[in-house]
């Protein structure tokens, strides 16, 4: 069953529940006979990604999925060969050919009516995008998701290729943190910076899904909701859906309840994990009928929360601090102390890079009987069944 994030994605500018001027910047941008590289930034969790959706199916019509070409940087920094990908994504015929994504051209650039909508499907801006005769209209969009985790070296090349790009496609950068881009890139896009969801947006927000849904939900509830989501209307979409799953959408208490279980076991789970020594864990696993090399331990409990929960950095570091600071592990003070002070060093590292999940690594590290830590701190914590 689809989530909600799915299923209740805005189809329309007027959806996006994002500030007027948000709206109107990306409805230009789409609708400009010369559209502008485009660079959308903000915080977790505030409709980044629903707003080029939306800009790429006004800008490229019905079809836009078939040329609309995605790719995850940050899925880079967990790779071999990263740069090697990162060209092949670009130049798809090989690092030496002339022939770039970029460069080609779409039939749909000559003709719109190919693909025709589908029953339900509505152009964001209300009506389709009108083409000049003789115009060539932009046809290919390449999309970079957490463009921010690039690094220099990827974001030199990525300018080389702006700088090349041809008549009928345009690149669409999605970062957090859009200063950790360099000055050519961010000085070659229009910058549209969605901020954090007010609350009061967010509270409509949930109550016309539930309205959708057809169930009532508790008024406290979604104030509840608003505040732990802190300003990230996908956060609050997510837990009301989870609540609402439990048949918990008039308990107050239950908000609390969840929030921590779903944060705090984390940040607990993960800190067991290195502290038994388990940082990094390779397993076999049967993986879509075929055996596949699966990483595991506790720095795959920091990638899990920040693909698939949405947590980015800060997230993480809250969380790993309220489980050490609630005495929600048994371990002694001296160990504890040496925890929140490592954490700390972490925290200072990662807001000086851009590859968060490095400091988060080194941080797990130091936690391991053969880390920076007395080998007696590791004593104090049973070893894992197995293990």
């Amino acid at each position: 069953m689809a989530s909600w994030l799915s299923t209740h994605a805005p189809r329309t500018f007027d959806g996006l529940a994002v500030p007027t001027s948000v709206r109107e910047s990306l409805r230009s941008a789409s609708l400009s006979p010369e559209p502008p590289h485009l660079l959308i930034t903000g915080p977790a969790g505030v409709g980044k990604t629903a707003s080029w959706r939306l800009v790429a199916r006004q800008m490229l019509g019905p079809g836009w999925k078939s040329t609309t070409h995605i790719l995850q940087a940050r899925d880079l920094m967990r790779t071999r060969g990263a740069m090697a990908k990162f060209e092949e994504f670009l130049r798809p015929s090989g690092a030496g050919s002339t022939d770039t994504l970029a460069g080609r051209m779409s039939l749909d650039a000559y003709d719109r009516g190919i693909i025709s909508a589908s029953e339900g499907d509505v152009a964001p801006a209300g009506a389709e995008l009108e083409i000049d005769p003789g115009r060539i209209p932009v046809s290919r969009l390449l999309v970079i998701e957490d463009a921010d985790h690039l690094g220099g070296i990827r974001q030199a090349y990525l300018r080389r290729m702006m700088e090349t790009v041809g008549v009928a496609s345009r690149f669409i950068l999605v970062a957090r943190a859009p200063s950790r881009l360099i000055d050519a890139i961010r000085s070659r896009t229009q910058m549209i910076r969605i901020p954090s969801t007010d609350r009061e947006t967010v509270i409509n927000t949930m109550q016309s899904i539930a309205t959708s849904e057809k169930f009532s939900v508790d008024e406290g509830v979604l104030g509840d909701l608003a505040y732990v989501a802190e300003g990230n209307l996908r956060k609050a979409l997510f837990t009301l859906e989870m609540l609402n799953a439990r048949g918990l959408t008039d308990d107050r208490s239950a908000v609390h309840r969840l929030v921590q279980a779903t944060t705090l076991q984390a940040g607990r789970h993960l800190l067991e994990l290195a502290l038994r020594g388990r940082v990094v864990e390779w397993r076999w696993e049967n993986v879509r009928g075929r055996r596949s090399k699966v990483l595991g331990g506790a720095i795959a409990e920091i990638d899990r929360l920040m693909n698939d929960h949405g947590l980015d950095a800060d997230d993480i570091i809250s969380q790993l601090h309220d489980v050490l600071v609630g005495r929600r592990l048994s371990l002694p003070d001296e160990l504890r102390s040496e925890l929140l002070s490592a954490l700390a060093v972490c925290d200072t590292q990662i807001r000086s890079t851009m590859h968060a999940r490095i400091p988060f690594e080194n941080f797990l590290h130091k936690e391991t009987p053969s880390g920076s830590f007395p080998p007696s701190s590791s004593s104090t914590f049973p070893p894992a069944a197995g293990g």
